[in-house]
């Protein structure tokens, strides 16, 4: 059975990756890894190396810390659903390549924050 900490990191992992608009595969070619390993880190099944976590934080330009915020003591507390998470999956869906860069166009807009962009 994971630990609790483990899945944390993971969900926080993956929420950032997301974030940034990386496949599994982008971040596991960038450690010399499998998506298979990204996806145990993803869920938990798999502990993250400090080491690996402070690549991780870097490929993914966050701080370590990043992967534990939010981290209570409490285990049996629910954990807060991310609008943002909603909002990638939703622009991921979109199949017009052009509307996508308006809507992000517009996100930044309002936001004032210039997203990376994968070429």
């Amino acid at each position: 059975m994971s630990h609790p900490v483990d899945i944390h990191v993971g969900k926080k992992l993956k929420q950032i990756r997301t974030l940034r608009r990386f496949s599994q595969t982008d971040v596991a070619k960038r450690l010399n890894l499998s998506f298979q390993q990204i996806q145990k880190y993803e869920i938990g099944s798999n502990r993250v190396a400090a080491s690996r976590l402070f690549e991780l934080s870097q490929i993914l330009d966050v701080a370590p810390a990043y992967f534990f915020e939010g981290l209570h003591d409490d285990t049996n507390a629910t954990p807060k659903a991310d609008p943002s998470i909603e909002i990638v999956s939703a622009l991921a869906a979109i199949n017009d390549d052009a509307l996508k860069t308006r809507i992000v166009t517009f996100i930044e807009d309002v936001s004032g924050l210039t997203v990376a962009r994968q070429s």
